[in-house]
């Protein structure tokens, strides 16, 4: 008799096997890359400001709770499809106006009115601010050192970067980079705060723990930071030492708050980069026509996706007429899920609806 020897491969080892999820992941390795940096811009832990230590732990927290919601919402079919076509299209030439557009200037918050688009710029560039001077000097990557000669040293990852005059303009846009912040988000605040006190539509889509909360913890940020230099000018330091305790737990509260409230779209911000060169480049390409009026409305990329995704989730929206739901532009839709109550075939009537092409 011949013998037989059976063989079994074994799996292939790899590093995912080490964490329990994706998020466990990516939280170990973010935390090793803060650590290697502020190894680093300490010049290995000999320089650390222990003041700043809640400010650490917050900012920790926070980059835990980001990633969870990320992972949590890229897992997703639809955005795991979006984000792996959008790293494929992430150096298209568009992409750096696309970036300016969306990140920079707002652009698209222009098209809804001036009002709102510089209420957005004071927000949105005064935490962006404040998170560019904050966050370095939490984690000891840039502080200042001064010499009897009346000159400041930047040092930045430990390394001697410039030398300023303690009165000149560099130094005086340094000391108050975050008052320059708090300003900003002041205004803004309180711009977003008139808007939805006054504006009927706003008002009857608000609600206080979503739209005002974060609001108010901005705002309180920016009071209570802007009083500590006004305690430490004017008031020669009286009552500093419990108002930074104040500021600081204000701090840290919004940070670990951010990842879960309205704020959380200021970091998943970008993603709107992957979203547009998605539309445009398969736009370029070939128009998906409606099934019902004829006129293009999106791409045939992103409609055969639509189709997709909807499988994967076990949701079937083919229809007896011989079309998928998802073929319909925006009216036709709306018009063809009325006609399925009133049995009228009010998706036929050529009759365009009189917001269709409204913008905004």
């Amino acid at each position: 008799m011949e013998s037989t020897i059976s063989t079994t491969k074994k799996p292939k080892s790899s590093v995912n096997d080490a964490f329990a999820s994706h998020f466990a992941k990516s939280m170990f390795l973010s935390v090793v890359g803060l650590l290697i940096l502020t190894f680093i811009g300490t010049r290995m832990f000999t320089h650390v400001d222990l003041n700043l230590y809640g400010y650490m732990v917050g900012t920790i927290v926070f980059i835990g709770g980001f990633f969870y919601r990320f992972i949590a919402w890229g897992e997703r079919p639809p955005t795991k499809l979006f984000i792996k076509k959008g790293l494929k299209l992430l150096f298209r030439k568009s992409t750096p106006k696309t970036a300016v557009n969306h990140l920079a200037i707002y652009d698209f918050i222009r098209n809804r009115g001036i009002y709102r688009w510089v209420q957005h710029i004071l927000i949105g560039w005064g935490c962006v601010l404040a998170c560019l001077v904050t966050f370095p000097l939490v984690f000891s990557w840039m502080y200042f050192t001064m010499e009897d000669n009346g000159y400041y040293t930047i040092v930045l990852f430990g390394m001697n970067v410039m030398h300023v005059k303690a009165e000149g303009i560099i130094a005086w846009l340094s000391y108050n980079a975050l008052n320059i912040a708090a300003i900003m988000v002041t205004a803004g605040v309180c711009m977003a705060l008139y808007r939805r006190l006054k504006n009927m539509q706003a008002r009857a889509e608000q609600k206080f723990i979503y739209d005002f909360l974060p609001l108010y913890l901005l705002l309180f940020i920016s009071i209570t930071g802007l009083l500590l230099t006004f305690q430490n000018v004017v008031l020669h330091g009286w009552m500093q030492p419990q108002m930074s305790l104040i500021h600081q737990f204000s701090v840290i509260v919004t940070l670990i708050y951010l990842p879960f409230g309205k704020l959380a779209h200021i970091p998943f911000r970008p993603m709107s980069v992957f979203a547009r060169n998605y539309r445009e480049h398969y736009g370029e390409q070939h128009m998906k026509e409606c099934k019902v009026c004829g006129e293009d409305f999106v791409s045939v990329e992103q409609s055969n996706d639509v189709i997709q995704v909807l499988g994967v989730n076990e949701i079937d929206f083919n229809m007896q007429d011989g079309f998928n739901l998802a073929e319909l532009c925006l009216p036709c839709r709306r018009k063809y899920r009325i006609s399925r109550f009133s049995g009228f075939a009010t998706h036929q009537v050529k009759v365009k609806e009189a917001n269709q092409n409204a913008k905004g």
